[in-house]
């Protein structure tokens, strides 16, 4: 009898760590897509922003089901002109919830963001290392 409780006991722990498994991982398939379309909602305030200072900045955007994001963003210029290594950084917040953060790296072409003189010296560089290269 007691072996058979055993037995029963440790199956009854199996099945309770799987049955909490299969909701923690339903909960998780469930936030993923409502995530991937906030941020389709955010994306394109920085992509459109032709200010470099503004887009560093950030901004506050509302969303569906009375929810707010703030994104900034941190812009480093690479050593080709008007290419930039952009940091995307969001934090989603609604009533009663804790804020859900996130960040994502991307390189972006924006020549509206380039210093004039930055981006003549860039080219100079560039234009010099494909002088050195033969074809």
């Amino acid at each position: 009898m007691l072996v058979s409780l055993a037995i029963f006991a440790m199956a009854a722990v199996v099945l309770g760590a799987t049955y909490v498994n299969i909701l923690t991982n339903y909960q998780a398939a469930i936030t993923r897509p409502a995530r991937q379309d906030d941020l389709a909602l955010l994306r394109p305030a920085l992509l459109t922003e032709p200010d470099r200072v503004r887009a560093e900045k950030g901004a506050d955007q509302p969303l569906p089901g009375n929810r707010t994001a703030h994104w900034q963003s941190r812009i480093e210029e690479t050593a080709l002109a008007d290419l930039f290594t952009v940091t995307f950084v969001w934090e989603i917040t609604e009533p009663g919830r804790p804020p859900v953060t996130g960040e994502e790296t991307f390189m972006l072409l924006r020549p509206t963001w380039s210093d004039p003189q930055v981006r003549e010296r860039l080219r100079g560089v560039s234009r010099q290392r494909l002088a050195k290269r033969e074809f």
